[in-house]
């Protein structure tokens, strides 16, 4: 397959061809959490609340094989648009055996920590149970996760982006309709509560990764995984690690921010724990939805960065911006009109929905300021530029929310925590602009 139409077509219906279908693909891999979530939540508050608390380190897992995927990503569609085959080729097989790696430290060691984790915000023995039942069976699939995650950011690199939706789409399909029969046992299923639900998303991974097998047989990659490309090469995981390292420790630091609000929201009451799990949930799809256009763009920006196309790159970097503004202004009107709806999918409780409404109703006025950081981070991983796209998800979750959210609530209370968010986004949105222009394709 040649890839030149990435620097031949016009700018906005290339953006949208790559974009739309990882913008669906994105939101389907989104619900995985919130289907989890809607059905755990039949169970009870406690199981919600386990799961609330285990998802910073699902995150984590998910942010690191996510992270070094897209240096793979960056990297293969850097050396396409340069025309260095070898090279996109090496990128793709040592990225894989790399990202195996990943999982498999990943999952022995989440396993080993998690108790003692729990443990530092929760002392009900019933809701560290359940948070155990689902994290032990849920990080068992997370070498599969590793390698579906290298499969899709393939398959993106070479602009196969419809693959990577239909692959989603055939995992949560799954997913949808395991959890229901695995967590409430209907049919041939047993009920196994909390734990079922990890073992429907589990088995809903591996099909996806099963279809990206599937469709590597039936149509062959341009990126080739070359058993003689095992050993690693300096320079090819250098370029890797540089973007993957970067786009991880982005991706990880939503976890340590989730582990520090949960220990300033569990000082007011476990109630604000399970608020910020589910804001998180919500949030999610909003995000990951923007994030499918960041997920289309990164292949155009490094082939047409490597292609020597910076007129271009900048074109799809405003186009972007644009695109993903509106996906963030959807999210806002949704929190203002359906806030009782959305957060009465994962709680009863007429006390704790209120508290969810308002903390969407505070946070969501940064909804749409964000896409500047967010356009500006995906931008600069697509150029190969890691390390100031680190700059920008440091200055949002480590310098300015986790002071902000800890001062706020000094102030105003737990209402201070939600107000933190929006005025992180703010002030993030000039800071990354600002970084984008100095060390993007200007």
């Amino acid at each position: 397959m040649e890839q030149t139409f990435m620097k031949e077509k016009k700018i906005l219906p290339l953006v949208l061809s790559m974009s739309l279908p990882m913008v669906i693909s994105m939101a389907v891999n989104s619900l995985y959490n919130i289907v989890d979530s809607y059905f755990v939540a039949k169970l009870s508050e406690d199981a919600m609340t386990a799961l609330s608390l285990v998802y910073p380190v699902q995150n984590m897992i998910n942010a690191i094989a996510i992270g070094f995927a897209i240096g793979i990503n960056s990297s293969a569609a850097y050396y396409l648009g340069a025309g260095d085959q070898e090279r996109a080729d090496k990128a793709a097989t040592q990225g894989m055996v790399l990202n195996m790696l990943h999982g498999a430290v990943l999952m022995v060691i989440c396993i080993a920590v998690m108790p003692a984790f729990l443990r530092m915000f929760s002392t009900d023995e019933t809701v560290i149970r359940m948070a155990l039942e689902y994290s032990n069976r849920a990080f068992l699939f997370a070498v599969v996760i590793a390698m579906t995650l290298v499969y899709e950011k393939v398959f993106q690199a070479v602009g196969k982006m419809k693959v990577s939706m239909f692959s989603m789409m055939c995992g949560f399909a799954a997913n949808i309709i395991l959890d229901p029969l695995m967590i409430f046992g209907i049919g041939i299923f047993p009920a196994m509560g909390i734990a079922g639900a990890a073992y429907a998303t589990g088995i809903g991974q591996v099909l996806t990764l099963v279809v990206y097998l599937i469709f590597c047989k039936i149509d062959p990659l341009p990126l080739k995984i070359m058993r003689k490309y095992l050993r690693p090469q300096r320079d090819v995981a250098a370029r890797m690690y540089s973007v993957g390292l970067s786009a991880t420790l982005s991706l990880a630091l939503p976890s340590l921010l989730i582990s520090v609000l949960n220990g300033i929201l569990a000082g007011f009451s476990e109630k604000y724990v399970l608020v910020l799990g589910v804001y998180y949930k919500l949030q999610t799809f909003i995000y990951l939805t923007a994030n499918g256009i960041i997920q289309g763009i990164r292949p155009l920006m490094g082939y047409n960065y490597g292609a020597g196309e910076k007129e271009r790159v900048k074109q799809i970097f405003r186009t972007t911006l644009m695109l993903t503004a509106g996906v963030m202004a959807v999210g806002t009107a949704l929190s203002w009109l359906i806030p009782n709806y959305l957060i009465g999918l994962f709680t009863a409780n007429p006390q704790t929905i209120q508290s969810g409404v308002t903390a969407l109703h505070i946070i969501s006025l940064g909804f749409v300021v964000s896409a500047v950081s967010v356009s500006c981070c995906g931008a600069l991983e697509g150029l190969g530029k890691g390390k100031p796209s680190l700059y920008i998800s440091l200055f949002r979750y480590v310098i300015v929310i986790m002071p902000a959210a800890f001062l706020f609530s000094r102030l105003m209370g737990v209402n201070g925590v939600w107000a933190a968010f929006c005025f992180t986004e703010f002030v993030t949105a000039g800071a990354g602009y600002l970084i984008y222009r100095k060390y993007g394709a200007y």
